[in-house]
């Protein structure tokens, strides 16, 4: 498979028939580093805002490492190593929604392989902050008492959450562009370092 350094789009070709420069633990581990500590002091950065690099940094690990729970490891890294100096989720079940919720977009980045266009990650970013704002702010109405358990007090707990969510898709599809801009820029270098000593 011939790589096109600016662009990933999905595939449904299987992981093991990925062309991946990453392909040594040195490097892996190198990646896996870089990535969570970009998602927890991005976190930590702005939280208010709500333009954290979180799903751009679970992207990039589904679409780097192998095996899904490497991935998944990621997001849920910078996310612990954040909470360390962050306010808690108030209960269990809430921590387990959101964990999940940042954590799913490894999934998609599964699915982005070297291709033709940027549309997929952009999508995916997009997605990533539909589903997180659909299901947290769900179990938040579901596990407290802040609204009532209607259908009218499930569209109030949206409207109030719609400050937080304004900006979160675009710090999403920034934050992702970004890191796969430098990604496909860090597999190009690699390649040609191993061309550079295999000539």
């Amino acid at each position: 498979m011939k790589f096109a350094p600016t662009s990933f789009a999905p595939s449904p070709a299987p992981r093991a028939d990925r062309d991946r420069a990453f392909d040594s633990w040195p490097l892996l581990v190198a990646a896996w580093v870089a990535l969570v500590a970009i998602g927890a002091v991005g976190r930590l950065w702005q939280p208010g805002w709500n333009v954290t690099p979180m799903a751009g940094v679970a992207l990039a690990a589904g679409a780097l490492f192998p095996h899904p729970l490497v991935a998944a490891s990621v997001p849920l890294a910078s996310l612990a190593l954040s909470n360390l100096v962050m306010p808690g989720y108030g209960s269990l079940a809430m921590a387990v929604v959101i964990y999940a919720a940042t954590a799913w977009p490894v999934l998609l980045g599964s699915r982005l392989v070297p291709g033709k266009a940027w549309q997929a990650v952009i999508g995916s970013a997009l997605a990533s902050s539909l589903v997180f704002y659909l299901t947290t702010n769900f179990a938040h109405w579901w596990l407290k008492n802040d609204y009532p358990h209607t259908l009218a007090g499930l569209a109030a707990c949206y409207a109030a959450a719609l400050p937080f969510y304004r900006w979160m898709p675009v710090g999403d599809v920034a934050w992702s562009v970004a890191l796969f801009a430098g990604l496909s820029a860090a597999l190009s270098a690699v390649r040609a370092c191993r061309g550079t000593a295999a000539a």
